[in-house]
């Protein structure tokens, strides 16, 4: 939990960063006080609490307790423990399918309206300006994260942006050093701190490109490198370090981008598309 009250805290407002403090200086206060009495030490109100909670990802101060009390209650059982530590924080060994169920649902919810509270739309709207006037963009990740880049490079190459997608680090930079002031670079890591994707990109800055970091942290290395950042939130008690609630944050980050890209030529860009389809149209097994 503070974790990610750390990661958000840049993004709070002065009031709510007075209960960030609160909860940083004593993990345990919202398990013993009302959000009455929370607010009270704070020296804020019951409504910037409920805003807080939410800003983290949560519904309000009962799902935040909550949250709170499952993070704190770990480590009786050290197989338990162990299961929590490499599968996730909301599943239990003993857990039925229906509870596996819910938990992956709650926390891709979770993780979509978090991102969706914290995106900045001017920032990703002059992303997508810099994207649709490139002459040639980059985009850059590895593991996991070089997934979402390369669909990000298939979706914008159909509607005529010049995209790349680097997972490698040496064909990366190579790419990297050939940018210039006319060009875009991208860089995808859910931490912020994948040295490749952090070299990567810095390669591309020196070289004159426009860079742009797609995180979950913003005081990360890789959101502190780049020109503007994009959060693609997860909530604290995610599951497994890779798993797929992160990388649809991610996915949900980068579709808003690319319909953004698409509008400023949608003409041209629905045109690209029916042509690539066409284009497939016969390779599809008729019905």
């Amino acid at each position: 939990m503070t974790e990610r009250i750390h990661a958000n805290r840049a993004l709070m407002s002065a009031a709510m960063r007075k209960i960030a403090d609160v909860v940083l200086d004593d993990p345990s206060a919202p398990l013993e006080l009302s959000i009455t009495e929370l607010a009270d030490r704070a020296g804020t109100s019951p409504a910037t609490v409920t805003r807080f909670c939410r800003q983290l990802g949560y519904p309000g101060y009962v799902q935040f307790r909550v949250g709170v009390a499952t993070d704190s209650g770990r480590g009786d059982d050290s197989d338990a423990e162990g299961w929590r530590i490499e599968m996730g924080r909301t599943l239990d060994p003993d857990d039925s399918p229906d509870d596996v169920l819910r938990a992956l649902l709650n926390a891709h919810v979770r993780s979509l309206r978090a991102t969706a509270d914290v995106l900045d739309l001017d920032a990703v709207t002059q992303v997508a300006l810099r994207i649709a006037a490139a002459d040639h963009l980059d985009i850059y990740g590895t593991g996991g994260s070089f997934a979402m880049a390369d669909e990000m490079r298939t979706r914008l190459y159909r509607i005529g942006v010049n995209a790349h997608s680097w997972g490698d680090v040496h064909a990366g930079l190579a790419s990297a050093s050939i940018q210039g002031p006319q060009t875009t670079a991208i860089g995808i890591s859910n931490s912020g701190r994948t040295r490749e994707t952090i070299d990567m990109l810095a390669r591309a800055q020196r070289s004159g490109a426009f860079t742009v970091a797609i995180t979950s942290f913003p005081s990360s290395p890789l959101a502190q490198l780049a020109d503007l950042s994009l959060l693609a939130s997860v909530p604290e008690q995610y599951l497994h370090p890779a798993d797929l609630s992160a990388k649809h944050s991610q996915l949900f980050v980068l579709d808003v981008l690319y319909l953004i890209v698409a509008q400023q030529d949608y003409s041209g860009a629905a045109a690209k598309i029916a042509a690539s389809a066409d284009a497939v149209a016969a390779r599809r097994r008729p019905d």
